[in-house]
C-alpha cells in the first residue's frame, strides 16, 4: 500500500497538541467494558472543546461478544442507550462499524462508519478532524485503506497497547486486529499514542468514588454508576479503571494527558508482542502521563451537573 506524504514539518504542526474546540469523531467498542460509556459521556458532555460530529461502533470479540460483529452491534445499541440518556440523537450520527477485524493486509472493510469518516475527513476545515480510537482500530484503519487522503486531514488519538517504555507493547486494543494495528503505525496518519500500563492506567477509580459522585444526579449518573457497579472487575476488586476517558481529556485539555514526539514504533512478532524502535520512522505524539485528579474532577462534574429534565 502506497500512503501520501507528508513533510515531518507538516505532521508535526498537526501533531501540536490541541487547544479550544475541535472537530472530532469518537471510534468506540462501548459495549467492551466499562470505560467508553463514560468517554461517550464525557465528549458529549464538554460541547466548550468538543464538537462531536459522529460516534462509530467498533467490533470487538472476548467474553461479553460471540463475534466481531456481535460486539459491534452490542455497541451500536450502547451508543444509542447513552446517546438517550443525554438527550443526543442518534439519527445521522451513530454508525454502525466492521462486523470482522480487517482479514487481509491491505484490504479493508467497508462499512458506514468507515465511509462516514472518509465523508468527514474530506472536508475543508482549518484544524485536523480528531478521530478519538478507543477500540480496536479496525474502522478507522479500513477508512485509511479506503481513502488514503484522509491522513493528511486528520489526527488519530489512539488507545492501544502498553506505554512505549513498558515490558512487552500488548493490549486488548491492539492484539484485537494486529492488521489495523499496523495501519495506525505504518501509514503515517498523525497519531497520538494512548499507552496502557502504566500511563492510562493511573485512571482507576473505584465503586466508592462513583457512587459518591454520580448516584442520584440524574438518570444519565445513575446508568454509568449501576454500569460500573455491575462489572466483573469492579465487583470483584472494587475499583476498575477508565482508560479510554484519556482519549476525551486530551482533547479538552492537554496537559491532563502531556505528551512528547517519538518516532512510530514498531511491533515484534514474539510472544508477548514488545515495541521494537527505528529512529528513521516518522514522528507520533506518545502520551507519558494522565493527572488522574484534574480528569475525573471535570469528568465526575459534569455528568453530575447534566440537566436531564
Amino acid at each position: 500500500m502506497v500512503y501520501p506524504e507528508i513533510t515531518e514539518t507538516e505532521r508535526v504542526r498537526l501533531l501540536t497538541p490541541p487547544t479550544g474546540k475541535n472537530e472530532v469523531v469518537l471510534d468506540t467498542d462501548t459495549f467492551n467494558e466499562v470505560d467508553d460509556q463514560f468517554a461517550l459521556a464525557h465528549a458529549v458532555l464538554s460541547p466548550e472543546h468538543i464538537d462531536l460530529l459522529a460516534v462509530y461502533a467498533a467490533p470487538f470479540k472476548n467474553s461479553r461478544s460471540d463475534s466481531a460483529g456481535d460486539g459491534m452491534e452490542k455497541s451500536y445499541a450502547e451508543i444509542e442507550r447513552i446517546l438517550k440518556l443525554c438527550r443526543r440523537a442518534d439519527e445521522g450520527f451513530a454508525f454502525r462499524g466492521s462486523k470482522e477485524f480487517i482479514p487481509v493486509t491491505d484490504q479493508p472493510v467497508v462499512s458506514p462508519a468507515a465511509e462516514d469518516l472518509i465523508k468527514k475527513a474530506l472536508q475543508p476545515r482549518d484544524k485536523p478532524l480528531y478521530v478519538l480510537t478507543i477500540g480496536a482500530p479496525t474502522n478507522v484503519s479500513s477508512a485509511i485503506l479506503m481513502e488514503p487522503e484522509i491522513i493528511k486531514n486528520i489526527v488519530v488519538v489512539w488507545l492501544g497497547g502498553s506505554g512505549l517504555d513498558w515490558f512487552r507493547a500488548d493490549g486488548f486494543n491492539l492484539d484485537q486486529d494486529m492488521i489495523a494495528t499496523r495501519v495506525l503505525l505504518d501509514s503515517g496518519v498523525p497519531l497520538v499514542h494512548l499507552g496502557m500500563w502504566p500511563i492510562t492506567s493511573h485512571l482507576i477509580t473505584s465503586v466508592a468514588e462513583v457512587e459518591h459522585n454520580l448516584r442520584g444526579r440524574n438518570a444519565l449518573a445513575d446508568f454509568l454508576a449501576d454500569t460500573f457497579g455491575a462489572y466483573e472487575m469492579a465487583k470483584t476488586w472494587g475499583a476498575k479503571e477508565l482508560w479510554d476517558v484519556a482519549a476525551t481529556s486530551y482533547v479538552i485539555n492537554h496537559e491532563w494527558v502531556p505528551t512528547a514526539l517519538e518516532h512510530s514504533p514498531l511491533v515484534t512478532d514474539t510472544k508477548p508482542k514488545r515495541w521494537a524502535t527505528d529512529a528513521s520512522r516518522h514522528l507520533i505524539r506518545d502520551a507519558k502521563y494522565c493527572n488522574r485528579y484534574a480528569i475525573f474532577v471535570d469528568l465526575f462534574a459534569k455528568i453530575a451537573a447534566f440537566k436531564d429534565k
